[in-house]
């Protein structure tokens, strides 16, 4: 098939509206979101919030609290920007924030959503090593520990990228496939763990987690703020970021931007309790005894987690919950990178994002450290989304000139240059001086962000 071939078969409106000939009904995003979200990261999350150290009250109303608010993110913000303009992230910037700007947004937000996508490639890897008895790696290992690592880890990126690579309606069709074998697998392997863990009733229950615990060795304690900031700013990138005014910008309206609930509440609600139940039974045998009584952490790996749980059908569920978390993240990736050298196809874009999501995955510290990671990426990329978020809803009542960069032919607007360069340097700083958890600063960072592009725009942009 020549490029050409591959160009319009993929067809994605990178820089123009999407007609309405090609508009999808929320059911579309509602498979999308809860495959997206009941998925590999959930098998991670879950047990990293026990080596935390969090109270059975932070984890199960800061959870609730905090999954509400990125609901909310989503529904108001990004739902209703997207449909208003229906154009993706990236051109959208490109008109506000100049070519040469938005060219070095693109870059780091397309490493980013690769670096998240090989997370995710890690996590289907524990699971496939189970027949060949693979070494899992620990909280503590960076590079990969032998070849049959990285033999599973290439195989599984090369898959997972040809199915981004064929765009959105592909992206979208998996995970309506996967998402309720995916969905039932979680709440499987949660009433398994809540039987091997003798819990009979809701106090037994809310015990496991009790009034919290020491973090284990090298983790980071979390109480209930960590928990809600941190859940609400989890997909920051995507909501007040605004990287879904890509997804949404196929929605007949913005009501669609509820759908997100469904990924919420059945993923980083239930799906994360049910995954930090399994390791709750993990820690109970003797070998994660043996690594806390030599004051270390025991290894997260989710496929051998599953796997003790509900056997074959736990090894399954992991390969495809890492599936419809890397699928749209290498397709949100390729979608920059395509923004970038505009010329190439959507296709071999994308396919570019799945080798740097592979090579990536190689290395399962990402994916060890995927609370602070998390945290991070939201941190670095939502603010620029405050610049779509603040023109939109201020443009004409503050009497700056909406895109600006299109009306003017600059190639770097210095008003989203200074905004976000200062609003990421001066809560870095105090993030990084005084110890603060980034997750508590990334809405200050935003709504910074925000004033001063209007301020620079009225004063600069004239």
């Amino acid at each position: 098939m020549s490029s050409a071939q591959v160009s319009t078969k993929t067809q994605e409106f990178e820089r123009q509206p999407v007609p309405g000939s090609h508009l999808k009904s929320w059911r579309s995003f509602l498979g999308m979101y809860a495959g997206e979200h009941a998925a590999g990261t959930e098998f991670m999350i879950g047990p990293l919030f026990l080596t935390a150290g969090v109270s059975a009250f932070d984890l199960i109303i800061g959870l609730l609290i905090g999954n509400l608010l990125a609901v909310l993110s989503w529904r108001y913000l990004t739902a209703e920007i997207a449909v208003k303009h229906r154009l993706t992230l990236y051109y959208q910037l490109e008109r506000i924030c100049g070519k040469n700007l938005v060219t070095f947004y693109n870059l780091a937000n397309g490493v980013l959503f690769c670096f998240l996508a090989g997370a995710m490639i890690t996590v289907s890897a524990t699971a496939i090593g189970i027949p060949f008895d693979m070494e899992m790696p620990k909280l503590t290992d960076t590079a990969p520990n032998s070849v049959t690592w990285v033999i599973i880890v290439i195989v599984i990126g090369a898959l997972i990228a040809m199915v981004a690579a064929r765009g959105y309606n592909s992206v979208s069709k998996a995970a309506n496939w996967m998402s309720p074998f995916i969905i039932l697998a979680f709440l499987a392997c949660g009433i398994v763990a809540l039987s091997q863990l003798g819990v009979s009733n809701f106090n037994e229950f809310w015990n496991i987690w009790g009034e919290g615990s020491d973090p284990f060795p090298g983790q980071l304690k979390y109480n209930f703020w960590h928990v809600v900031l941190w859940s609400w700013f989890a997909n920051a990138a995507m909501h007040i970021g605004m990287s879904d005014l890509s997804v949404f910008r196929y929605a007949k309206n913005p009501q669609s931007g509820w759908t997100t609930a469904a990924g919420m509440y059945v993923g980083h609600y239930m799906a994360w309790i049910a995954a930090a139940l399994l390791y709750a039974v993990y820690l109970q045998s003797p070998e994660a005894q043996g690594f806390l009584a030599n004051n270390e952490a025991p290894p997260v790996a989710p496929g051998p987690l599953a796997y003790n749980a509900i056997g074959v059908f736990g090894i399954l569920a992991v390969v495809i919950a890492g599936w419809t978390t890397a699928n749209p993240t290498i397709y949100r990736a390729g979608l920059a990178f395509q923004a970038v050298i505009p010329k190439a196809s959507t296709f071999w874009v994308t396919i570019l994002a799945g080798i740097i999501a592979t090579l990536a995955g190689l290395f399962p510290a990402i994916a060890m450290k995927l609370l602070g990671f998390v945290a991070l990426y939201g941190f670095i990329l939502a603010p620029m989304g405050a610049i779509i978020v603040f023109e939109h809803f201020f443009a004409n009542r503050s009497g700056i000139i909406a895109n600006y960069a299109e009306q003017t032919g600059v190639k770097v607007n210095m008003a989203v240059l200074l905004a976000w360069g200062i609003s990421f340097a001066l809560y870095y700083y105090i993030s990084w001086s005084q110890d603060v958890f980034l997750s508590f600063l990334t809405l200050p960072a935003w709504l910074t962000c925000g004033v001063l592009f209007l301020v620079f725009s009225k004063t600069i942009n004239k």
